[in-house]
């Protein structure tokens, strides 16, 4: 079963297409959501924030406060690697020990690993093919912007920390352009899903 890394920056749609592909009977993996539940629930990683970041990301529950670790995770690049480094092996982990029991049951024709940051992480070292989702800068950030979680600077923020779209493209396996229609995303990662099943 093949590991396939779907990846794109803020906005760009890589959720969209990787779920596509679990419509076509891939596995799919999602890796910022798991980031998000080894930080609620793992205490290694909780001690290890506070150790870096002190008592500025926390309720007064004491407990980590997500939209505080992420200003200050996202306030320049070296505190997004200190981040990326507490959290990332961990994320390994749980990638390999999935990809164990979707491997064992082999109901799953491929193994799709959704996550916004596969170059940045070294993980595309780990797959056998890397998707990169591309969509033009303004429409981008349209789209993050209607999802209503994040403000334009921050949004804008996040893209600086990113990898550059066109490195992503440059070192892709596969390109979907995801600047049309729902329907021309779909048709491109049915291609690519006929191509490497």
């Amino acid at each position: 079963m093949l590991k396939v890394g779907v990846t794109g920056g803020i906005g760009s749609g890589k959720s969209a297409a990787s779920i596509r592909m679990e419509e076509l009977g891939a596995y799919r993996f999602d890796a910022d959501k798991e980031a998000k539940e080894i930080l609620n629930e793992n205490e290694q990683v909780q001690e290890d924030l506070i150790e870096e970041f002190s008592s500025d990301i926390l309720n007064p529950d004491r407990m980590i406060n997500s939209k505080k670790l992420a200003r200050v995770a996202f306030a320049n690049d070296e505190n997004q690697a200190v981040l990326n480094a507490i959290i990332h092996p961990h994320v390994f982990e749980s990638i390999d020990r999935q990809y164990g029991k979707v491997l064992e049951k082999g109901e799953a024709s491929l193994f799709v690993v959704d996550a916004a940051l596969i170059y940045e992480s070294g993980l595309d070292q780990h797959l056998d093919y890397v998707i990169v989702v591309t969509v033009q800068y303004g429409l981008r950030m349209q789209r993050a912007l209607k999802r209503g979680k994040l403000k334009r600077d921050q949004i804008q923020k996040r893209m600086d920390l990113q990898l550059p779209e066109e490195a992503k493209v440059h070192m892709a396996d596969f390109i979907i352009d995801n600047s049309g229609s729902e329907e021309h995303l779909i048709m491109q990662v049915d291609e690519i899903y006929s191509q490497i099943t």
